[in-house]
């Protein structure tokens, strides 16, 4: 039977730590969706697009998820990246049995495709699965993430993937 980990993708939290709206759909729904026997596995380090705190962003998440009924047990170690293919990266190296685990790979409606672009090179190996969740940030904001997100996956086909 294959070890199921739900990988939540780091997202904006303050300078304080006070994790975002994005931040927390994600984890919502990891939460939702989580069943004793899986691990969840949190990326999410410093950078300044996404946090500037003196704890890694994953460690806002966890405590998130402890409040709300998960246990210490349930978690693997931080993938403590800087950005999406960082997260790809750093999760290869955390779990190194690619035929006996299944990816449950969470993030939100607009980073969804370059996410996809990235993990399924990346992690190859690895039966992976994705959602989506949404992101319900108004239409200017959502518009101007989507907008980041084609140039981004359009550098990637361009200029390939370096990791």
């Amino acid at each position: 039977m294959k070890k199921e980990v739900l990988v939540v993708l780091g997202s904006p939290n303050s300078p304080d730590g006070e994790l975002s709206d994005i931040s927390k759909s994600r984890l919502d729904y990891c939460k939702k969706v989580f069943t004793k026997g899986q691990l969840v596995l949190l990326t999410g380090g410093w950078g300044p697009q996404f946090n500037t705190s003196d704890k890694p962003h994953a460690f806002y998440g966890k405590e998130y998820l402890i409040k709300r009924g998960l246990l210490e047990e349930d978690f693997l170690e931080f993938a403590l990246s800087k950005h999406t293919v960082d997260n790809a990266v750093k999760i290869k190296a955390i779990l190194n049995e690619p035929k006996n685990t299944k990816l449950i790979i969470i993030t939100s409606d607009y980073h969804g495709d370059r996410v996809k672009l990235i993990f399924n090179e990346i992690l190859s190996d690895y039966e992976i699965s994705y959602t989506c969740v949404k992101s319900n940030l108004d239409k200017a904001q959502f518009l101007a993430l989507m907008q980041h997100e084609e140039k981004a996956i359009n550098l990637i086909k361009q200029n390939g993937l370096y990791y």
